[in-house]
């Protein structure tokens, strides 16, 4: 009767130096690096995916060799149903533990997509198309499907898309992609409308989208910008022609990269040559620095400018002075070129 409780004793003591083996084995292992290539890699956890078959899966790509000691951390960390879905970067040095942290903070990885200032609506389409990560679900044929499905129907899309690097993760649909950039001009030109100058002949914030538009196309120096819109500001004060060209080639059908002076002559919507006031629509997305020049010109009277050749232009108050100008950077100095008009 006496050898039943020493029995008793070995297993408890051999159970106990088992489960202190245990115990060490999976502190030891949840601090031991993951045996992770140099450059990393690429995880993808799937939407769904339970904890055992995320642990399952990593065991079967070599990630981890203990991937039950990876189901009991995540338990006794609380974590194990706050794991978030998405595709991230596995670098070296991560250890099961810091990567079980990793997943359940979210920090997937993100890709990026920038949409320059002054591209046409069609231009950011198709960069939208052609990003690997974005994932494609609208038709860049129906610009009325599009602003239907953001959520402004009856809206021309030109415009309405706030130009910025975006950060996304893989899996965005072009649909996000899109009422994020919406949602960021709505929020900008309110702001810049509420800040607007007093007395400035526009009506309403989609007047100045379609002003700040003309302005981001007809200069790429930011300086200037306040200038340019002060130009067309007192275009419109005194009822006169904008006479800009960017508006002239909007307007022009398949474009050939080279405006000519039948295009000038030939009334469209958008030929502010034949045309008062302001085209239709805006001519392309606008970024920050124009659409508050718009709102806030230069204290200018300049009613014309022309471009330098070096990116610059040179303003001029009288038609005589913007006409010297234009046979000076524009003509070569030959006034028998001259047809006149122009901004």
């Amino acid at each position: 009767m006496k050898r039943l409780p020493a029995a008793l004793a070995l297993f408890a003591a051999i159970a106990g130096v088992a489960v202190l083996y245990l115990w060490q084995d999976y502190r030891g292992y949840l601090d031991t690096p993951l045996p992770l290539p140099e450059d990393g890699l690429l995880f993808e956890l799937r939407q769904g995916t339970t904890l055992r078959g995320l642990a399952h899966e990593l065991a079967e790509q070599g990630i981890v060799k203990r991937p039950r000691y990876l189901e009991w951390h995540a338990r006794r960390a609380g974590i194990a149903a706050g794991l978030r879905a998405g595709e991230y970067r596995l670098d070296p040095g991560l250890t099961p533990a810091t990567m079980l942290a990793l997943f359940a903070s979210g920090r997937t990885v993100q890709y990026s997509l920038t949409i320059p200032e002054g591209w046409t609506f069609r231009q950011m389409m198709a960069a939208i198309g052609m990003h690997e990560r974005i994932v494609r679900t609208l038709d860049p044929e129906d610009p009325a499907g599009i602003m239907a499905a953001i959520g402004s129907p009856d809206r021309h899309p030109e415009g309405w898309f706030y130009p910025d690097t975006y950060h996304f993760p893989k899996g965005t649909t072009d649909l996000d992609f899109l009422r994020r950039a919406h949602g960021r001009m709505k929020e900008v030109l309110d702001r810049e409308w509420g800040a607007r100058r007093p007395g400035l002949p526009l009506e309403t914030p989609y007047e100045a989208l379609i002003l700040a538009s003309i302005v981001e196309k007809e200069t790429g120096a930011v300086e200037e910008r306040p200038l340019i819109a002060a130009v067309f500001v007192s275009r419109l004060e005194r009822g006169m022609r904008l006479q800009t060209d960017p508006t002239v080639i909007y307007g022009v059908e398949d474009f050939a990269g080279r405006i000519r002076y039948r295009d000038l002559r030939t009334d469209t919507p958008y030929n502010t040559y034949t045309r008062a006031g302001l085209p239709p629509t805006p001519i392309a997305l606008p970024g920050g620095a124009a659409i508050h020049a718009a709102l806030n010109p230069a204290d200018s009277k300049a009613l014309f400018f022309v471009s330098r050749g070096d990116g610059t232009h040179h303003f001029s108050e009288t038609y005589e002075e913007h006409r010297q100008a234009v046979i000076r950077y524009q003509l070569g100095g030959d006034a028998s070129r001259y047809r006149g008009g122009g901004g």
